[in-house]
């Protein structure tokens, strides 16, 4: 089980910090007081199997309470839980831009202004910013530039971090709304006019062998698979976490279920889903 402990500077970005561990699998706990992280890690651990990885979120907007994270932190460590500490912060100009921006109230009061409670506050997470595992600090970084960051220190080095979903589609049914990209593969002969293979799909290997038949559709598989696993390590390195390549035919019965079909075989050392949107519906 893999536990991330992230924390930090209020207006850092840790609620964009959150979201993109949450699309990357983990189950996210906000505004956590430090005194049960060892009695919430310990649940965890005994129902492993349906979280495997978990994050809290600890931060000065539970007060003095704070002191007590490095400690709590220590009994996971002595009781052998791996867990990373991840620290977000950000220079104070760009902080009190952010606030005056948001125009929200900043969790250390201060009378003295918002420069002041922000100056209180990195001095209250001193100690935790010299412990941390790894630290961002998002001063001049984009959404996507901090999912670059974030990709480094959870991905790098892994096979696969991003989701594929390759689905069939009919173009007489609409275009798919969550397509990342869009094929058409209605310029390939079309099974619908035989009738030994009208009321089979691309699921059916008479069907698959006609479609791929030619050399044309079969030029266009491959270039479509070279194409595909070039553009997936720049995806992830652009921090997306899901892709969804959408192939239609005229019905989305035969020719758009066989391209599909053999797309995601050559995708299968990532992790792909199949979908078939419109198999079942009627005629073509």
């Amino acid at each position: 089980m893999q536990f991330t402990i992230v924390t930090g500077m209020s207006g850092a970005g840790k609620t964009q910090v959150i979201r993109f561990l949450e699309d990357a699998g983990f189950f996210c706990i906000d505004n956590l007081p430090p005194v049960i992280v060892p009695q919430l890690a310990e649940m965890f651990i005994s129902i492993n199997g349906k979280y495997d990885k978990v994050a809290f979120v600890i931060d000065s907007r539970v007060g003095d309470m704070i002191g007590e994270l490095l400690k709590n932190l220590n009994i996971l460590r002595e009781n052998g839980y791996d867990y990373k500490l991840l620290f977000i912060t950000a220079g104070d100009e760009v902080l009190v831009k952010r606030y005056k921006e948001t125009r929200r109230s900043h969790p250390i009061p201060s009378k003295m202004g918002l420069l002041d409670s922000i100056r209180k506050e990195r001095k209250m997470l001193e100690k935790i910013y010299n412990e941390a595992d790894a630290v961002i600090d998002t001063s001049n970084y984009s959404l996507a530039q901090l999912s670059k960051a974030l990709h480094k220190i959870y991905f790098e080095g892994k096979d696969s971090e991003l989701l594929i979903n390759v689905m069939s589609f009919g173009f007489k049914y609409g275009i798919p709304l969550d397509a990342d990209l869009v094929f058409d593969v209605r310029c390939f002969a079309n099974p619908y006019y035989v009738d030994e293979l009208k009321d089979k799909t691309g699921n059916d290997k008479e069907v698959q062998d006609f479609v791929l038949s030619t050399k044309a559709a079969a030029d266009f598989m491959d270039k479509l698979c070279d194409m595909i696993r070039f553009l997936i390590p720049l995806y992830i390195e652009e921090g997306k976490t899901s892709l969804t390549i959408c192939i239609g035919c005229t019905g989305g019965k035969h020719r758009s279920v066989t391209m599909a079909n053999k797309l995601a075989e050559a995708l299968s050392d990532h992790e792909t889903n199949i979908i078939h949107r419109d198999i079942l519906r009627g005629k073509q």
